[in-house]
């Protein structure tokens, strides 16, 4: 495998990330008229999104420790196909029984993203791996955030399933992108597959730091869910009555913030990482006094926004940075195991977000994506490497990864 990678296979593994990832979330804006469309509910239209969610999650456990022990670059290209397929049942389910079991499809291959990352950290040289992080992350952001915007215009401009038909159209022509774009990623397994759960839970409960960084990821995702789950709902009551496609115009504020955080890669290249998590999420607790005033003042809410995308980001890479340049060996494990927190902690998010609205409004549902990030902050403070510990403890908080450079070599 030829070291590091060029600017176009940068492009294609960001763009597997953005259009990968969006599957999840390209149900949110048109949600309503899909309900509509598929005979369910008001009840039963959480399903569709939770679908998704829990085919993710689902991956992330079953799927995902595949990257330890088989070409990713195979892998990438046939879980793009799968999300395809599943995308393509979802967009024509004649009933809301076969569009959850095609968004599920979806959602289960779409931790394409995970391995893909994992890929990245694999062919980097170290100076490069948190700059190539970085980008492959900001297409995760851009897919979360762009499809609302994109999947809200189509929605009312054509109807909900385009929004699928697109996403399969492009999970079908990046897997063709990634299989003669890429280089092979060819090595010996170094173990059985066995119980993919169990070996999950013993990295975690093993290893301190991704412990640490998982906890971050939790209370930090929460913080982003809460925003972002929630935010439709003080701008479609009064006094802004917005519909859809402008809620999903507020996107682009994210994208702005998430894109302007690229450089947090570079800062990990630096060493800089554990500084740069905790000064980001004093800044995401900090964002959320501009975002309460979303009822008052847009302008105040655009600026939240984006300082809260841009910290989340910054955090996200530096995590994954210090992960991925400890285990090496274990690069798609790691990332597994560190998503499900970043999972589990954005549905906590977006559960908590309507019952604190329903409560007290918008006021208090932003205190409650302030009291996250505030967690977050508690736990990587207190994590944080005090001393350099003797060499040979890979994964530790106290270790080289987090203090020094990376003297691991990369598979």
């Amino acid at each position: 495998m030829s070291p590091g990678l060029t600017g176009r296979q940068r492009v294609v593994l960001a763009l597997v990330a953005a259009v990968a990832v969006s599957t999840i979330y390209g149900i949110q804006p048109v949600l309503e008229t899909a309900g509509e469309d598929l005979g369910l509910g008001e009840g039963a239209l959480g399903w569709l999104v939770a679908a998704g969610q829990i085919g993710y999650l689902a991956g992330l456990v079953l799927l995902v420790p595949l990257g330890d022990l088989y070409d990713r670059r195979r892998l990438i290209t046939v879980h793009l196909l799968l999300t395809a397929v599943g995308a393509g049942v979802a967009a024509a389910a004649p009933g809301g029984g076969v569009a959850i079991a095609g968004l599920a499809l979806a959602g289960l291959f779409a931790v394409v993203v995970q391995i893909t990352v994992a890929y990245v950290a694999a062919v980097s040289p170290a100076g490069e791996r948190g700059r190539n992080i970085g980008a492959v992350t900001s297409g995760v952001v851009i897919g979360i955030l762009g499809v609302r915007v994109v999947a809200g215009a189509l929605g009312e401009l054509t109807e909900w399933r385009v929004v699928y038909v697109v996403i399969a159209g492009l999970c079908a022509m990046l897997a063709v992108a990634a299989r003669f774009t890429l280089d092979a990623d060819l090595r010996r397994p170094r173990a059985r597959y066995g119980n993919p759960l169990s070996s999950l839970g013993r990295l975690v409960a093993g290893d301190r730091l991704l412990l640490s960084r998982g906890l971050v990821a939790f209370f930090l995702f929460a913080s982003f869910g809460t925003l972002w789950s929630g935010l439709a709902l003080p701008l479609g009551d009064a006094p802004w009555h917005f519909g859809t496609t402008e809620i999903g115009l507020f996107g682009l504020a994210g994208l702005t913030g998430a894109l302007g955080a690229a450089r947090a890669g570079r800062w990990a290249d630096r060493g800089l990482a554990p500084s740069v998590t905790v000064w980001a999420l004093a800044l995401l607790a900090g964002s959320w006094l501009l975002i309460a005033q979303a009822g008052s003042s847009l302008w105040l809410l655009i600026v939240g926004v984006v300082v809260l995308d841009f910290a989340v980001q910054a955090v996200h890479v530096s995590s994954q940075h210090l992960l991925t340049a400890a285990r090496p060996d274990r690069s798609s494990s790691v990332i597994g195991a560190y998503m499900t927190f970043y999972s589990l902690g954005s549905a906590l998010g977006a559960i908590t977000t309507t019952w604190a609205y329903s409560i007290a409004g918008w006021p208090a549902a932003s205190l409650l994506g302030a009291v996250y990030a505030a967690l977050g902050l508690l736990v990587a403070a207190r994590s944080r490497p005090r001393s350099t510990t003797a060499p040979g403890h890979r994964g530790q908080e106290g270790n080289t990864p987090e203090t020094s450079s990376i003297t691991s070599p990369i598979h």
